[in-house]
Parts: structure tokens; C-alpha cells; sequence
């Protein structure tokens, strides 16, 4: 174990810090984490230093020292890193556009897939070409500036006040869910804003970014965590876009455009209920549109295979059920295939990188066999399906089964809009649907709810539900399931013959009393406690629906996969043949 002493003082007061190498620096009581990171490495880091882990929590770089500490450098090629950069980012640029046009209000609406934000401008028309480049110009000047991020605790009423006279209604709706007296205000070259999580040390860090103009607003490019080093290409996604748009409508027409907003609706018995039955009616349209595309499709075309894919905790399998039954009433009748079954023998089974069974891979079904099936079923033969014994990690034989002409093989798996999964089968057969909580209201104009964060409430309060599992339990696995899904469904989303937003404007509200108790729970000082604790800081910003508010919510909404209470649960829709 190497020591070294980097600062010096009268008197000779030090803390010491442990890094994760084993060594240990030393240094005067006050010294910030930053400072003691950067001496400990300088050779520099292979990303941009953004944050550290001290004693098992996450802090900022300026976190000063009154004791000894174990400390770990958190880097722009982290999820928590790479959070950070961005908001500050935010900061960076809502500050900039402060300075070039006072009383200027840029909102960041949601994430695009290859790294940035979509941001418009909501008191005035959009940026033009031209003004969009004097406000990267301006961005790049205060990097240039080295401008630091300093944060101060002030009063609510202060702050209140601020928001009040800066005409930012967002703010003032959400502080009414404010319950401490205080708030904490971050603060750059004079100008003051709330974000609802942690900034990096000074605009000096914020080097990679790029303004890019669309449509009636701009991107705010960031680097993504793989590539800390660079900005990708921004690809068109039209499908997604499309998504984007259509809930913009939906949001306008609920009049909810952010979560302070939600917070009143929800405080007001009477309003609830209505939001509620409007966001779950808009789901229906959507499901009934979907099945009306495939009922012509199948007429036209012959499709008698739906391939269903989408993330984890999506709702892929309330939305299957309720497609199914769209496609009932429109005289087609479903036949779910499971794909489970289809896995190759545990000895055939490909192994990812620590050695390990990796059921995810495509390599893990059996094409060959899935392929010779599904022809067989859709040419209306007799077929011997397999069924797939975990227990003894083998295929064995299952039931016979037939369809007729007016059934639709309905399958749901990870793989359904890869077209390597189905090539045997003609592309005019099959319709792919693609599943995901693509939307998500945000805190308030500047404060973004990730539309992964969503899914992993819903996955925590079903797997306590469902599993028995503790949020633990399921954050420790949530990394091994993200890595999934951008390998294996991310990149084929812009397959899909149409997309379906499984997200409700509602829902925040309704998973906080349940996934709060749940996070709460997890040990202190810990990797998921790190998680669970940012996940705490913008539920509480959620006014939670109550008991009474919760029974509110139909029995077939895709939301009771989750929560529980779902009529859908031991459905098993559409009828099926045996040979």
C-alpha cells in the first residue's frame, strides 16, 4: 500500500482516503473529493473524472472532507456519469440562452436514441438556424470559461419567490409538493435553477456536445457512456418521431405537460379518476388501431404472424393479451406461441463474456426448428411443438397442434424485430409491433424523468409482487437486463410495423406508494442503494395516488401487470385446434 501527502497545513490536521488500487492520499481536513481524484491519478483518466463514490455515496466532486474516506472515481463512461454530464449540460445550456435572450425558456421534451435531448423553445417561435449556432457559440465560451457550478440551500419561500418573479410556472406548480422548507439551487455565472440531482464541478468538464436543428426545435447532442469520447451520428428515427409527436397531442389535449401539473390533478378527488379512464382510453385506441392494421394486412397480404418485442417491464404481455382480444373482435383468432420453448439444449447454450449461460443470445433458440414450426403452422399443417424442460435444460416433445387460415400466431420474445430470428419466413407474412415506455413526463422543464427509470419502478414493484424480490434483488440485476435489451431489441426498434407507448401519464403517481416503502428498504452504503436513493429523489417530487385513487384503475390497464389486480393475469385468449 503506497501513502502520499499532497497538501500541507498549520496546524497538521489530514484526513486520509483509500482508492480502489489500494493506495492512500493524504491530505488537510476540507480537502474536496475532486482534489484528492485527480492528484491520485495524474496521468489523467481514461473518461472525464465527473463525480466519485465516497464512503458508498455518490458526491460531487467539490464534497469536501472532514474525515477518512474510501474513495472511487465515477467517469463520463458510467450511467451515473453520464446522468450527471447531461444535466449540467442542461444547466450549461439554459444558462447560456439566459445571457443571449433574457427571460429566454428552453424546454428539454425527451431523449433521442443516439445520445441528446429534444429541446424547444416555449416563449417564443423556434430558434432559427442561425440563433441556434449563436447559442452553441455562447455554450463553448463558457466552457472555454472554466465557469464554476456552485449549489445553496435557500428557503422554499425564496425560492418560490424566484421562480415566481422569473416567470417559471413549472417550478412554482412543483414546489407545491415541496414538504421541507428548503431547496437546494444550483448557480452558474449568476443565474439560478433547481435540478433534482448532482452537477459537475465546472463548465470546463462539458466539453462534447453539439447543437442540431429539427423540425420546430433543436437536439442537444451528448456523448453516450460507450463512446465517451465522441458524438455519433444522429440517425433518423421516424417511427420513434412519430411516437414523440403523437404524445405531445395526448399530453395537450389532458392539459398535463409536467409533473407539478400531475401533482394537482392528483390532489383533487374529483380530477383523478378522469385522468385516469382519458390516458387508459387513449391506450385502447391505440391497441384497437394496431389490431385494425393487422386485420387488413392479413387480408390483404395473408400476415398471419405478430412478433411482439420491446424492453423489460414494457407490458408486452398485457398488451399481447390485448391485442388479442382486438383481433377476436375483428373475427381473427389468436394463437400464442411461446418462444421459450424453442431454446436449444443447456449443453448447446452460448456463454457470455464472465462464463456464464446467456438464454438472451439468438444463438440460444433453436432457428432451424422455430423456422420449420412456424412454416408448417401458418401453411395450416400439423405440428408437434417441443416443450422446453428447465429443469433438465432439454427440448422434449409437446403437444400436436393445427391452426386454420383466419388464426394469427401471436409471439412475444426479445427477438422479434431482429429479422435473423424469422428468415425462413416471408417479410409480408409477419407484422412486428414494438412495446416500450417511450415517453414519460418530466419534473419540470428542465428536469427530465429517464423513460428507463419508469421501467425499473415497474419492474421493482412486480418483482416484490410477483417474485417475492426485493428492490435489491432487482437492481443488482436491472445492468445485465439493460445490456440485453441494447444488443438485442435497441438497435431493430425501426423494424417494427408499428410502436406502441405502453407509458400512462398517470403512473408515476401510482408506483410511488408502492416502490417507495420497496427503496427504502435497501442497505445504506451500497451500489443499489446509490441507485435507490436517485430513484427516491425524483419520486418524492410525485404526489402518490392513495388507496381509493389506486382502485380507480381499470382492471385491464396495462399498468395492473405491475401494480396487480389485472383481469389479464390467467387469460389465455383466442381458441386453439389440437391435431
Amino acid at each position: 500500500m503506497s501513502q502520499e501527502t499532497i497538501f500541507r497545513s498549520e496546524p497538521r490536521q489530514h484526513i486520509r482516503a483509500a482508492l480502489p488500487d489500494g493506495s492512500v492520499y493524504e491530505g488537510p481536513v476540507g480537502t474536496t473529493t475532486g482534489e484528492l481524484l485527480r492528484a491520485a491519478n495524474k496521468d489523467g483518466y481514461p473518461a472525464a473524472l465527473i463525480a466519485c463514490i465516497c464512503n458508498g455515496e455518490l458526491r460531487e466532486l467539490t464534497y469536501a472532507l472532514h474525515g477518512d474516506a474510501t474513495l472511487a472515481p465515477v467517469l463520463l463512461n458510467s450511467s451515473d456519469g453520464g446522468r450527471i454530464y447531461r444535466r449540467s449540460l442542461v444547466f450549461l445550456m439554459t444558462t447560456a440562452a439566459a445571457e443571449l435572450w433574457p427571460g429566454c425558456k428552453l424546454s428539454v421534451r425527451y431523449a433521442v436514441p443516439d445520445g441528446g435531448f429534444y429541446c424547444t423553445r416555449q416563449d417564443a417561435p423556434p430558434l432559427d438556424a442561425g440563433e441556434l449556432q449563436q447559442l452553441e457559440d455562447h455554450m463553448r465560451e463558457l466552457v472555454a470559461d472554466a465557469a464554476p457550478i456552485t449549489k445553496r440551500t435557500t428557503s422554499l419561500e425564496a425560492a418560490r419567490q424566484l421562480f415566481t418573479e422569473r416567470g417559471d410556472p413549472d417550478k412554482k406548480r412543483l414546489l407545491q409538493q415541496r414538504k421541507s422548507d428548503h431547496l437546494t439551487l444550483y448557480t452558474l455565472r449568476g443565474h439560478e435553477d433547481y435540478y433534482y440531482g448532482y452537477m459537475v464541478e465546472s463548465t470546463a468538464v462539458l466539453q462534447r456536445f453539439r447543437l442540431i436543428h429539427v423540425r420546430e426545435g433543436f437536439i442537444l447532442q451528448y456523448p453516450r457512456k460507450e463512446t465517451p469520447d465522441e458524438l455519433r451520428p444522429i440517425r433518423s428515427y421516424g417511427k420513434l418521431s412519430q411516437i414523440f409527436q403523437q404524445t405531445d397531442q395526448w399530453l395537450h389535449r389532458m392539459d398535463v405537460e409536467d409533473i407539478g401539473r400531475l401533482n394537482q390533478i392528483v390532489r383533487d378527488e374529483e380530477d383523478p379518476q378522469e385522468l385516469i379512464l382519458i390516458a387508459e382510453a387513449l391506450h385502447e385506441q391505440n391497441v384497437a388501431a394496431i389490431a385494425g392494421e393487422i386485420r387488413e394486412r392479413h387480408r390483404q397480404d395473408g400476415t398471419r404472424l405478430v412478433l411482439i418485442a420491446g424492453p423489460s417491464s414494457s407490458g408486452k404481455t398485457t398488451f399481447a393479451k390485448r391485442l388479442a382480444i382486438q383481433l377476436l373482435a375483428h373475427g381473427l383468432k389468436p394463437f400464442t406461441l411461446e418462444l421459450d420453448n424453442y431454446f436449444v439444449d443447456r449443453e448447446k447454450t452460448p456463454l457470455d463474456a464472465r462464463g456464464d449461460y446467456n438464454f438472451e443470445a439468438l444463438e440460444a433458440i433453436d432457428l432451424t426448428k422455430f423456422n420449420d414450426n412456424l412454416l408448417r403452422l401458418i401453411q395450416n399443417e400439423a405440428v408437434q411443438l417441443p416443450r422446453f424442460d428447465f429443469h433438465q435444460g432439454k427440448s422434449l416433445p409437446g403437444r400436436t397442434v393445427q391452426i386454420n387460415e383466419n388464426q394469427i400466431v401471436i409471439i412475444e420474445g426479445i427477438h422479434g424485430l431482429n429479422p435473423s430470428l424469422v428468415p425462413s419466413i416471408p417479410d409480408d407474412l409477419i407484422f412486428r409491433v414494438y412495446v416500450s415506455a417511450l415517453t414519460q413526463l418530466n419534473i419540470d422543464m428542465h428536469n427530465r424523468v429517464p423513460t428507463t427509470d419508469v421501467r425499473l419502478l415497474r419492474r421493482i414493484v412486480r418483482d416484490a409482487h410477483n417474485r417475492g424480490w426485493s428492490a435489491t434483488d432487482t437492481l443488482n440485476r436491472w445492468s445485465s437486463v439493460r445490456r440485453g435489451e441494447k444488443n438485442n431489441i435497441f438497435p431493430y426498434q425501426e423494424n417494427a410495423d408499428a410502436m406502441f407507448n405502453s407509458a400512462l401519464v398517470y403512473e408515476l403517481a401510482a408506483l410511488r406508494p408502492l416502490a417507495e416503502p420497496l427503496l427504502l428498504q435497501v442497505e445504506p452504503r451500497t451500489k443499489p442503494h446509490i441507485e435507490a436513493k436517485r430513484l427516491l429523489s425524483f419520486l418524492r417530487w410525485v404526489q402518490p395516488l392513495h388507496p381509493e385513487q389506486i382502485a380507480m384503475i381499470p382492471d385491464t390497464s396495462l399498468l395492473r401487470e405491475f401494480i396487480g389486480g389485472s383481469i389479464l393475469h390467467d387469460y389465455h385468449p383466442g381458441n386453439l385446434s389440437e391435431a
